[in-house]
């Protein structure tokens, strides 16, 4: 006997509504996940596939009243996703960010100078995010074209503008810069402090910094979280922006006198106390926050993915944390008169000694060698080794 007309249609129904709950479930996950600004676009156009795919199954009576077949559904369906999905985001992409950089073979990082970050000693380029940018270019096999800009401002312009494919300089993570950009691992973390100059007054509180009297440079995430507290604790608050100068050159400013207060991030004050050992902390402004680099934010999650295999095998095969131990190992050891010898010994003793350094110094760098006879001796030449570091 055959089913009632009805019956069967109400079957297919059926049918087509789990089939178009499970095609909107996929499509909300991959909305969530992205979690980027023009998502949403893509999530409605999904949505609109989904139910033109129902409304067609549920007028399938009046289709079969008019002998169009099922073939027909599935064209006009398959033709409607081919007219809308390529505009949807991260599936137009003929090629992902991380084929881009290798067919490229260049990968273009926008950093700023600063001794942790980059730097030229001797006509090299050094410093943590330098170091780690470079093995991460090895281990995309192409070459690193660094580029370095005045201000952090500057640094997501050219995120924005498609001139840089990361930013490794030092960036903290907060929920202002990951809404916009894409953060990477996590692979040290810093508080950010005030300073002044030892020997003016030092505040308690940042109630107790007058107008004019911290100054801060452009683009330091530190300005949300200073907001919040001029909304619940210091109504009197304010500060003001220099887009000419990076953080270490308000650090500097400080030192010089010429600025009261600025706020920079634990570690760079820290690097900074051992060539001014003048520079104070006055209080700390925030907890401890991650340090991450940052990429573009969009459908494409393969630098997302390179970044967290590549920062896996370098924390697994311990090159991590032998740079990590290079340039922040000795953080925290700061001693005022033993930085004040030193500085004192480099201005009044060195030069006499230098000439000896270069001369004996074969293929270490002189500066190295006068280091390390600093260490054992002070620069001191009657001075005597009691662990005999210099019998033969």
């Amino acid at each position: 006997m055959t089913k009632p007309f009805c019956v069967e249609i109400t079957a297919e129904v059926f049918i087509a509504r789990k089939v178009n709950d499970i095609f909107l479930k996929v499509a909300y996950w991959r909305f969530l996940t992205q979690n980027a600004p023009h998502s949403l676009t893509g999530f409605r156009q999904i949505m609109v596939i989904g139910w033109l795919r129902l409304i067609l199954l549920q007028n399938v009576i009046y289709l079969k009243r008019i002998k169009i077949n099922y073939l027909l559904i599935g064209i006009v369906t398959l033709l409607l996703a081919v007219a809308l999905w390529p505009s949807i985001p991260g599936f137009n992409q003929a090629e992902n960010r991380i084929a881009a950089i290798k067919a490229r073979g260049v990968l273009r990082v926008s950093t700023i100078s600063s001794p942790l970050t980059w730097t030229m000693i001797n006509g090299k380029a050094t410093g943590l995010d330098y170091e780690l940018a470079k093995q991460f270019a090895d281990y995309l096999g192409v070459k690193l074209l660094v580029v370095v800009r005045p201000n952090i401002n500057a640094l997501f312009d050219d995120l924005d503008n498609d001139n840089a494919d990361l930013l490794a300089a030092g960036l903290v993570y907060n929920s202002r810069r990951s809404s916009d950009y894409q953060a990477g691992p996590t692979y040290y973390s810093v508080s950010q402090q005030m300073v002044y100059r030892v020997g003016s007054p030092r505040p308690k509180s940042l109630g107790g910094v007058k107008p004019s009297q911290l100054v801060l440079s452009s683009g330091q995430a530190v300005v949300s979280d200073l907001q919040k507290l001029k909304e619940a604790q210091y109504p009197e608050l304010s500060w003001s922006i220099d887009a000419k100068q990076t953080s270490n050159q308000l650090l500097q400013q400080v030192v010089d006198g010429n600025i009261a207060f600025t706020i920079s991030d634990s570690i760079a004050i820290s690097l900074f106390q051992r060539v001014h050992p003048q520079l104070a902390v006055a209080l700390d402004v925030t907890d401890e926050q991650p340090v991450t680099w940052f990429s573009k934010r969009d459908g494409d999650d393969s630098m997302s993915a390179a970044l967290l295999d590549f920062y896996n095998k370098i924390s697994s095969d311990g090159t991590l944390a032998r740079v990590e131990e290079k340039y922040l190992g000795h953080i925290g050891d700061f001693d005022y008169v033993d930085t004040r010898t030193f500085l004192n010994a480099v201005d009044a003793v060195l030069p006499e000694l230098q000439p000896l350094f270069e001369k004996y110094s074969d293929d270490i760098d002189w500066p190295l060698l006068a280091a390390i006879s600093y260490q054992e001796s002070h620069w001191d030449t009657h001075a005597t080794s009691t662990k005999r570091a210099c019998a033969g």
